[in-house]
């Protein structure tokens, strides 16, 4: 695997895989032998977050992606919410980090499932404000109407609030971990990814 980083806290589920008993959080470890499947160059990220933006709204919602650098290299955070799979109503945030080269990528990510009553940041803060600003335009794809909404609780300013939610769990876990991620040096001097589907 190109990529290594600290894993202590959970237990191993497999090879590429490890888990947290107590959250049912799940990190996972990908190496991807191809092209990456990325929609746009990370240098046009105004294009590249309006194409995830769709992509992710078939199934579920983008609530934000970055550039962001990895032991040297441009990588691609992004996070998401999907339904969860047996739920009528929970969701799964996932942050993942895709290091793009120009014939393969190594992805890490964190898949954080509602585990507690679904819904209740949702809630308490859309208690505080008007439905127009609970739900407002997607800001990477205004007009996109997703399968799920781009909702104003998910900004990270309320993550504070909500420090067991699995959202401020993603986001903490990828804030802990990117910066001692360490890329193997032959992974690391590839040819960069320079284009987009």
């Amino acid at each position: 695997m190109p990529i290594s980083f600290d894993i202590r806290g959970m237990q191993q589920l497999d090879a590429s895989t490890w888990g947290d008993p107590a959250t049912r959080d799940v990190v996972a470890l990908t190496y991807v032998d191809g092209v990456p499947d990325l929609p746009a160059p990370l240098e046009d990220l105004k294009r590249l977050r309006r194409r995830l933006a769709h992509h992710h709204g078939r199934t579920g919602c983008l609530i934000e992606a970055f550039v962001v650098w990895v032991d040297s290299l441009p990588a691609l955070l992004r996070v998401e919410k999907t339904p969860l799979p047996g739920s009528q109503s929970g969701l799964v945030f996932a942050a993942s980090i895709v290091v793009p080269k120009d014939r393969c990528s190594a992805v890490f990510q964190i898949l954080c499932p509602e585990t507690d009553a679904p819904g209740v940041r949702e809630a308490v803060v859309g208690a505080q404000v008007v439905d127009d600003e609970m739900y407002p335009e997607h800001p990477y794809a205004p007009g996109l109407r997703g399968a799920l909404p781009y909702a104003y609780s998910d900004d990270i300013r309320f993550d504070d609030a909500f420090p067991d939610h699995p959202l401020t769990r993603a986001r903490r876990w990828i804030a802990d971990t990117v910066p001692h991620v360490r890329v193997d040096p032959g992974f690391a001097t590839l040819p960069p990814f320079v284009r987009g589907i």
